[in-house]
């Protein structure tokens, strides 16, 4: 039966386009969950938080004296400085700040867990607690929100600005304006040519006391696909002028990005002046207050900016070259997704409308080519009543068609070349009774009556 396969064959394209249709709905839904809208010229690999997770690093002495031996210390002295605190101000214009306001500072070291430094804060007779370069006094804490600033505290551990910010608040008298900013030289022929041999070498130079081992190869490779040079100096010493090492470096190294390190500050020096000033206020105004209160090497803190600096990349803002990144199969067919879904749809509607068309068939091909032959016969009996001779001749060839598939039945011919010559008797009779117009006698609506 060849008519019956065919049938059979379109029944399953149907259910498949189905089912086709369903996976593409599933995935697009599921593609449109995980690719939501983002603000970003493509999506940044680097992983800016680090500095925010795990627990605070232990680079030093964690101990510090009872609440008790603090509270002593200070009611004996108006400045305690713990073992291994760090932060120095301009003594001067914290007393002019103060006027005839009594000040009892308390100054500890940055590497305290948060037990310890709960225990600092808790010593109530200190008007002010600086831990690290964080300062906090009363119900305050002062808090700095620009590059001098940040400048400052984390290339010399100047707690300056901070410091007197915060006795203006607790005097309630207008904080003062004027803010002196760090001092800068020139560096000596010597000392660039140390420098400059080191970054020739091995694109990093590390001054004694610094605490960078190494630039993160694979961090560095994203931020800067070009390459980059890298200078590393400890915190500078507080109230001196800092070497200027940025603009005599990109001198001599012309188009190269320059990333100098004064302690924990980053300069960024080379290509795209504009961007330093971004990556800066971008870095230090999310991290400035982790920094401040914890003692992170130049490592951690470099590796984490270089990764800023790949999300600025990553933004489009410069038109820096973005690194490669593979082909997403799903998001380069994604467009294609509703389209396909809505093709299989249109085509299992057209199958299912075409199956309703012709129900008769079905009914008949279930029964074989002997139940479609006797039906095709005692149609073509009955119609040989009733037509004319304009009808005759389709009758007659119909006829002729049904005799053919008879006599293939007897002999056991191939079932494909029996439901053909059943088909083609089926086309014949359908002429014959839309020529005299007896649409009852239509192969379907009277194979469909004797099924009834």
């Amino acid at each position: 039966m060849a008519g019956a396969p065919v049938t059979a064959g379109r029944e399953l394209l149907r259910w498949v386009l189905l089912g086709i249709a369903a996976v593409v709905l599933v995935v697009f839904l599921h593609a449109q969950q995980q690719h939501g809208i983002e603000v970003s010229y493509g999506r940044s690999p680097a992983d800016s938080a680090k500095v925010g997770k795990g627990p605070a690093p232990r680079l030093g002495d964690p101990s510090v004296p009872s609440v008790e031996e603090m509270t002593a210390l200070v009611a004996a002295s108006p400045v305690v400085r713990l073992p291994g605190a760090t932060a120095r101000w301009n003594e001067q214009a914290v007393r002019e700040a103060a006027g005839d306001h009594p000040l009892r500072i308390l100054v500890a070291p940055p590497f305290l867990d948060e037990d310890e430094q709960r225990r600092v804060r808790d010593v109530e007779n200190a008007t002010i607690v600086v831990i690290g370069t964080e300062v906090v006094g009363d119900l305050y804490r002062a808090t700095l929100d620009d590059l001098a600033g940040w400048r400052a505290q984390f290339a010399t551990v100047d707690v300056t600005g901070p410091l007197v910010t915060l006795i203006a608040k607790l005097r309630e008298v207008p904080v003062p304006a004027d803010r002196e900013e760090l001092r800068w030289r020139e560096p000596s022929d010597r000392e660039l040519a140390t420098v400059a041999a080191d970054l020739r070498a091995t694109g990093l130079h590390a001054a004694a006391g610094a605490t960078l081992t190494g630039v993160p190869t694979e961090t560095a490779e994203t931020a800067f696909p070009g390459g980059a040079r890298y200078v590393a100096l400890p915190a500078q010493p507080f109230g001196e002028p800092l070497p200027r090492y940025g603009p005599a470096l990109t001198g001599l190294f012309p188009d190269t990005p320059i990333i100098v390190m004064y302690g924990l500050w980053i300069e960024y020096h080379g290509p795209a002046a504009d961007f330093a000033e971004v990556a800066g206020a971008s870095f230090y105004g999310h991290f400035a207050d982790r920094i401040s209160q914890y003692d992170y090497s130049q490592d951690k803190v470099l590796a984490v900016y270089l990764d800023r600096v790949t999300d600025i990349r990553y933004s489009g803002l410069f038109d820096r070259p973005l690194p490669y990144r593979p082909v997403d199969p799903l998001r380069v067919a994604l467009p294609a997704l509703p389209w396909l879904f809505a093709g299989c749809v249109a085509a299992f509607l057209a199958l299912s409308v075409r199956s309703l068309r012709r129900p008769v068939n079905a009914g008949i091909r279930r029964g074989g080519a002997p139940a479609r032959l006797a039906g095709l016969t005692a149609l073509a009996v009955e119609m040989s009543l009733l037509t004319d001779t304009r009808s005759d001749p389709a009758l007659t060839r119909g006829i002729g068609k049904l005799q053919a598939a008879r006599a293939a039945l007897d002999e056991a011919l191939p079932e494909r070349h029996v439901w053909a010559l059943l088909n083609e008797a089926a086309d014949e009779l359908d002429d014959s009774a839309q020529t005299v117009g007896l649409a009852g006698y239509r192969p379907e609506l009277y194979l469909q009556g004797r099924l009834s």
